[in-house]
C-alpha cells in the first residue's frame, strides 16, 4: 500500500455529510437506541470488567509526561484530598481521541475547518459531544490468542484478513454500532520486557484494515495500543487508521486500553461479545479524556 491509497480513502471512506452538515458524533451515529437495547440485553452475568490502565504517575519511555497527583489534604489536615494534572494523549493514559483531534489538508471530520480548533478549545468535534456517554455492544478481537502467542511483538500490524479469522475463532462478527475491541497484548509484552519507546514501534492495524471498518460499520475503536501499526509500512504516512479513521470516517479512537482482564472475562464466559459502557469527561472543547470503559457480562 502507497501514500496515493491512503490519501484515496479520505474521499472513498468519509462520512462527511451522512449525518448532516453541523454533526458532532461522527460514526456514533450508527448506534441506534434498539441497538443499546440489544446490548443491554447481553448481560446475564452481572459481571464488570475495566478496560482501563490506572493513571500513569511515574515517567517511563512510553510515558514521558505522566500524570501529576499531588496531595492537598492528608491525615495532618484531618481530611483527605487531592489534585491531578493530565496529557491525556500519548502512548500512557487510557483515553478517547475526540474528531477535533486530527487535521487533514486543515480540515477536521464533516469539513471543519482546521481553525475551530482554537486555544479556547474546539468549537466543533469536542468531547463534550460525548456528554451522555458511549452505550453499546462491544467485541474484543484476541490477535495474539488467534496466533498463540501471549502478545505481538512491537511493529507487528494486524490486516483486514486476521480480523476476520479472528471472528471466526470466537464465533462473533462484527455488526453496525459496535465497538471493536483489538487486543495486541502490549501490556503482556511490556510485563515481560519493560517499556520502551512506544512512539517509535508498537503494534497495531495496518492501513488496509481501514475499508473494513467503514463497510463493518464500526462505531468506535479501541486498542491495548494506539490502534496504528507503529511503523505504519505505508511510506510517508505516520498514522493512518488516525487520519482516515478520525478525520473521514468520524471514528472515536480509545488508545491505551488494558485489554488483559477482558481476555481474561472472555475467555473464562466463552464469549466475545458484551455491554459496553463508556463515558467521558465533559471538557468543554477538549480533544480527549481520560476513560474507563466498562465491559458487562
Amino acid at each position: 500500500m502507497k501514500a496515493a491509497d491512503v490519501a484515496a480513502f479520505h474521499r472513498s471512506l468519509s462520512n462527511w455529510g451522512r449525518w448532516g452538515e453541523r454533526d458532532q458524533l461522527g460514526a456514533l451515529n450508527w448506534i441506534t437506541p434498539e441497538k443499546r437495547v440489544a446490548a443491554a440485553r447481553l448481560v446475564q452475568l452481572g459481571r464488570t470488567v475495566s478496560c482501563a490502565r490506572p493513571l500513569p504517575v511515574e515517567p517511563a519511555p512510553d510515558n514521558p509526561r505522566p500524570v501529576v497527583h499531588l496531595m492537598t489534604g492528608t491525615a495532618g489536615e484531618g481530611w483527605g484530598g487531592d489534585y491531578f494534572a493530565i496529557a491525556s494523549h500519548g502512548f500512557a493514559t487510557s483515553h478517547v481521541d475526540a474528531l477535533c483531534h486530527i487535521f487533514h489538508e486543515g480540515r477536521l471530520y464533516n469539513g471543519y475547518s482546521a481553525e475551530r480548533v482554537t486555544a479556547h478549545g474546539a468549537l466543533d468535534g469536542a468531547i463534550d459531544a460525548l456528554a451522555d456517554g458511549i452505550a453499546t455492544r462491544g467485541v474484543l478481537l484476541d490477535v495474539p490468542a488467534l496466533r498463540g502467542v501471549p502478545y505481538l511483538e512491537a511493529g507487528d500490524a494486524i490486516h483486514p484478513d486476521e480480523l476476520e479469522r479472528a471472528e471466526q475463532a470466537c464465533g462473533v462478527r462484527v455488526e453496525t454500532g459496535d465497538v471493536l475491541l483489538v487486543r495486541t497484548g502490549r501490556w503482556a509484552l511490556r510485563s515481560a520486557r519493560g517499556p520502551w519507546a512506544a512512539h517509535e514501534r508498537i503494534a497495531g492495524l495496518h492501513a488496509a484494515c481501514l475499508p473494513w471498518l467503514f463497510e463493518r460499520r464500526v462505531a468506535a475503536l479501541g486498542c491495548d495500543g494506539v490502534s496504528d501499526v507503529i511503523p505504519s509500512q505505508v511510506e510517508g504516512v505516520a498514522l493512518p487508521i488516525h487520519g482516515v479513521g478520525i478525520v473521514a470516517m468520524g471514528l472515536h479512537l480509545l488508545d491505551n486500553l488494558d485489554l488483559e482482564p477482558l481476555a481474561r472475562a472472555c475467555a473464562e464466559t466463552g464469549r466475545a461479545a458484551f455491554q459496553l459502557v463508556i463515558a467521558p469527561l465533559v471538557l468543554r472543547g477538549g480533544t480527549a479524556s481520560p476513560v474507563n470503559p466498562i465491559a458487562v457480562f
